[in-house]
């Protein structure tokens, strides 16, 4: 199963001999991905697997493009599981512990990083991981100062063009809503109930609190998803078409190769 999803990229880490890993990894400019995803509900219509398989892809496509141009890249296997305690009411959520996931995050850098690579980027698929991933910039990147390593929140790539994509207003792309299920119904089109796209609006109360995927407010709030949402899903799901999310998808893995190229400067 694992091999058929990965056996025709040219920068799978996990497809590859040894010997040609430390090879790309010795390269001037070598860039290595590592994409960090959520086994987490995402309503009735989605697979809790969606963090995971956007990431993925993304990142996929964007070190292949970026290999086709001449910059050596690899993609780890994707870390699939996250930090969302948020989502345990719901069932079907395997989440790590904070530390827990820090500790792999870290663990796979420091091996990965013994056979070479100039650049690590670390790309994460879910909004309850993103605080943890740029605090595992600074820890790897302190462990490692001859290696440049950054990191991003794949959909916050998003931003300079989603308004040019989207018809909802703000609060509908929120989880499970028209920016993951466009870009589903495009990747994996046969995963998406669309009989049961059924979402709920997002019911915040601070003024300062997280309003959409691109609009996050100044401040963080804890609640279990339960308290948002009676499906799992919040935003509008119906709008979701897989047109948008061909156009996301494509945008989504320019932004990403523009980082890859700028790595070499």
């Amino acid at each position: 199963m694992y091999y058929e999803a990965v056996h025709g990229s040219t920068v799978s880490w996990a497809t590859k001999p040894y010997a040609e890993i430390n090879s790309i990894g010795e390269r001037s400019g070598s860039v290595l991905f590592v994409p960090i995803g959520s086994i987490e509900q995402h309503g009735h219509h989605l697979p809790v697997s969606t963090d995971t398989l956007l990431v993925d892809a993304v990142t996929s496509a964007a070190a292949e493009q970026a290999d086709a141009e001449g910059i050596p890249a690899l993609v780890t296997p994707t870390l699939w599981s996250g930090f969302s305690p948020h989502h345990m009411p719901f069932g079907g959520t395997i989440t790590l512990s904070h530390d827990d996931l820090l500790d792999t995050i870290e663990d796979v850098a420091d091996s990965a990083l013994e056979v070479g690579f100039d650049t690590l980027c670390l790309v994460n698929g879910h909004g309850g991981n993103a605080a943890l991933v740029s605090c595992a910039v600074s820890t790897i990147g302190d462990d490692h100062p001859d290696v440049e390593v950054i990191g991003t929140t794949y959909f916050d790539l998003a931003a300079p063009f989603v308004d040019d994509v989207r018809e909802s207003e703000r609060g509908g792309m929120v989880h499970g809503g028209e920016f993951e299920t466009s870009l589903m119904l495009h990747l994996y089109p046969e995963l998406v109930d669309q009989e049961r796209l059924e979402a709920e609006p997002l019911v915040e109360p601070y003024d300062h609190g997280l309003k959409d995927m691109f609009d996050g407010g100044p401040l963080t709030v804890y609640r279990e998803f339960d308290e948002y949402s009676e499906t799992g899903a919040i935003g509008e799901p119906e709008l979701a078409t897989a047109a948008k999310g061909e156009q996301l998808f494509e945008n989504l893995c320019d932004e990403l190769v523009t980082i890859a190229r700028q790595t070499q400067s």
